[in-house]
């Protein structure tokens, strides 16, 4: 009897286990070679080394070469900048000073694993800005202007574009000529669910890069790596002896992870000794990502095809669900959104989304939607925001209101439905989207940026 129910007990364990305590069993990144050149893109100082710090050491170990290039030197962090420095300021240069001390951490700690100058570039975009830049700022007289540093254009004389105005033409040529410079391998770049912006657009714009150089190089492979989730990764601090899990409230992802050596975890961990001005803000956060693994992976894209003779085939992107034991709270804090879906319909876009209540005041609902289209000129594609609240719906392109002839929007049931002419969209071959709202709770996955592809 007691077998039996030691037996019955593992099972409902292993049944409600989430999806990140089984990070043992997650496949091996591929092995690098010699012939392998890895480029490293991080949105912040720091980030190389958070993400990928064991990844560089195996790649070179391997005699592989590798760049790092950070997108923004992090001078927006202003509580970093008080703790560190000990004072309080709002002054333009002291947050630029900021700036240049993160980029010194950056060159200091790759320096101490070889790394040569040259395979180090700083772009020296917008912290905090460049989610901004990538939905608005384009073809645009006017360039977007940093909220802290209160400029406009890349003000480091290091940089690889000392001057370029803050759009978004600026940050996709610069990503363009690096990517065709080094013409690498594999990419290692922030991840699509991550919840900082800076991190959400260099994954964005690195793909929009890709596919602008389709056919003029061999396309890399592209590991994602996850830095910010609420409450991710746990314990905090130094645990060299721990796996890093991918968080449980994600799915949908094919993980791969790179195991460390005992040697390349306690490297990693010193790497992180060198990020000074991170570290006195919050001592245990950077260390929480020094562990036995580093983990990679990213959502498949979601394929559409007109299905206008047949019944609507939606495609599902994956909402994660509550484990049974917060059924309890009776609607208290759960996730209102229960569903995400997709589909083609003539020369309509449908997105579905599957609501336990209807709107309410702390439900505004704002769907981002980039196109592309090969042979078109992106920053001439509409670059759309969709906000539905208790007034409807209203359609921007960029800053602009946008005209949208054969919009709809309509409840079936708990089940709200968007069409939106392609037409509005540029008639794209593939779409950057995301889900997001005011309310708590809401799924991390639909809040993701996807790709769209269109057949």
């Amino acid at each position: 009897m007691r077998k039996k129910h030691f037996l019955l007990a593992s099972a409902v364990i292993l049944l409600f286990m989430p999806f990140g305590a089984f990070a043992a069993d997650i496949p091996a990144l591929p092995e690098f070679t010699k012939e392998d050149r890895v480029l490293i893109l991080a949105p912040h100082p720091d980030d190389e080394t958070l993400g990928s710090g064991g990844v560089i050491q195996r790649a070179r170990d391997a005699g592989a070469r590798v760049q790092v290039v950070c997108y923004t030197n992090g001078d927006h962090n202003e509580l970093a900048f008080i703790v560190y420095e000990k004072r309080f300021t709002f002054r333009t240069g002291e947050f630029l000073y900021m700036g240049e001390v993160r980029r010194s951490e950056t060159i200091k700690a790759m320096s101490s694993l070889g790394l040569p100058a040259q395979d180090m570039i700083f772009l020296g975009y917008p912290d905090f800005g460049t989610m901004a830049i990538l939905t608005l700022y384009w073809n645009s007289a006017k360039s977007y202007r940093s909220l802290m540093t209160r400029i406009s254009k890349v003000a480091y004389s290091d940089t690889l574009s000392p001057g370029a105005p803050y759009i978004g033409e600026s940050i996709l040529k610069d990503l363009k000529t690096t990517i065709n410079n080094f013409q690498p391998t594999k990419i290692f770049v922030s991840h699509p669910a991550d919840t900082n912006r800076d991190h959400q657009s260099l994954y964005l714009f690195t793909r929009i890069a890709l596919w602008e150089l389709e056919g003029k190089i061999i396309q890399p492979e592209i590991y994602p790596y996850l830095i910010h989730v609420i409450g991710w990764p746990k314990p905090r601090g130094h645990h060299l002896d721990l796996l890093l899990k991918p968080p449980a409230q994600l799915g949908g992802i094919s993980w791969k992870q790179l195991i460390l050596t005992d040697k390349e975890a306690k490297v990693k961990q010193g790497l992180v000794d060198f990020y000074k001005s991170e570290i006195e803000c919050n001592p245990p956060y950077l260390y929480s990502y020094a562990r036995k693994n580093e983990i990679f992976g990213d959502f498949p894209a979601i394929n559409l095809k007109d299905n206008s003779a047949g019944s609507l085939a939606w495609q599902s992107v994956v909402v994660y669900q509550e484990p049974p034991e917060d059924r309890s709270l009776k609607g208290k804090g759960k996730q209102n959104l229960t569903g995400l879906f997709y589909a083609i319909r003539g020369k309509d876009l449908m997105i579905k989304l599957d609501l336990r209540r209807k709107l309410d005041k702390n439900l505004g609902i704002t769907i981002n939607l980039l196109g592309y289209k090969k042979n078109s000129d992106f920053a001439a594609m509409p670059k759309i925001s969709v906000t539905i609240g208790l007034l409807g719906m209203r359609i921007r392109n960029k800053a602009g209101i946008a005209a949208a002839n054969g919009a709809k929007l309509k409840f079936e049931g708990r089940s709200l439905i968007v069409n939106l002419p392609l037409a509005t969209l540029g008639e794209p071959e593939k779409i950057l989207t995301r889900v997001k709202t005011r309310a708590p709770n809401f799924p991390l996955e639909a809040s993701a940026w996807r790709i769209l592809t269109i057949k």
